[in-house]
């Protein structure tokens, strides 16, 4: 009852400090959409998680996503992959979620692609971009986004619904310089009106640094921890 009650409050509290930061960006809070990540917790949190308000979810594994999808039905929400994505596992998701946000290379588009046509749906994907330009993240580069972009726009089956990205661990204006660069790629692809090609969300900010986000022009935040505490890897 008591991680129950917490994530009730903590839920409560994200949403003062997303209302408080839009405010002081001059944004209208209900265009910000609160994610929450349930990467290892268990279908009661999830549950737990709904009647306090969350109406969408985030899963980094597939068989994560798979196990709790009875919950996720059950509620009628939707549950977007957000983690590293291996092509042989594209094939379990057309029957789970309708959005991909870490599509980050032309083989796992064709992919999603071929496994989505097969059952006769399209995937709404997001692009990942390695903004701050990590070996060890997945992503594509800054100033290859758009030739990318592009390219995978002419695919039947996914529907390019906006950009994702995952920052260096830093604070303050060292990572607000990193969402600014984001915000201006997806203004600039927005602008450019492509066929198939719909700019309509910005993925960017968690639990470390979602107010800077929400400052740059984020309009999904991602919330892991300080939704549902401290991760437990030994389930």
């Amino acid at each position: 009852m008591e991680n129950i009650c917490n994530i009730k409050e903590n839920v409560e509290i994200i949403r003062y400090e997303i209302n408080e930061t839009c405010a002081k960006a001059g944004r209208n809070p209900e265009d910000v959409l609160l994610m929450g990540v349930s990467k290892t917790k268990t279908a009661q949190d999830v549950e737990a998680a709904i009647k306090a308000g969350i109406t969408l979810f985030g899963e980094n594994r597939v068989q994560e996503l798979v196990q709790k999808s009875e919950m996720f039905q059950k509620y009628n929400v939707p549950c977007h992959i957000i983690g590293s994505l291996q092509t042989n596992k594209v094939k379990y998701l057309p029957p789970l979620t309708d959005c991909i946000q870490s599509v980050d290379s032309l083989k796992l588009a064709k992919e999603i692609d071929k496994q989505y046509l097969k059952a006769g749906k399209s995937a709404n994907i997001l692009v990942e971009v390695n903004i701050g330009e990590e070996e060890s993240k997945g992503g594509i580069q800054l100033e290859t986004a758009y030739e990318f972009i592009h390219e995978i726009s002419e695919l039947q089956g996914i529907k390019v619904k906006g950009l994702m990205c995952v920052p260096p661990i830093c604070e303050g204006d060292l990572v607000r310089k990193y969402f600014a660069q984001m915000y201006q790629l997806f203004v600039d692809i927005q602008s450019k009106n492509v066929d198939n090609v719909n700019m309509d969300i910005l993925s960017m900010g968690m639990s470390d640094d979602y107010k800077y986000a929400i400052m740059e022009g984020s309009n999904l935040v991602r919330v892991g921890s300080k939704i549902f505490g401290k991760r437990n890897y030994n389930i």
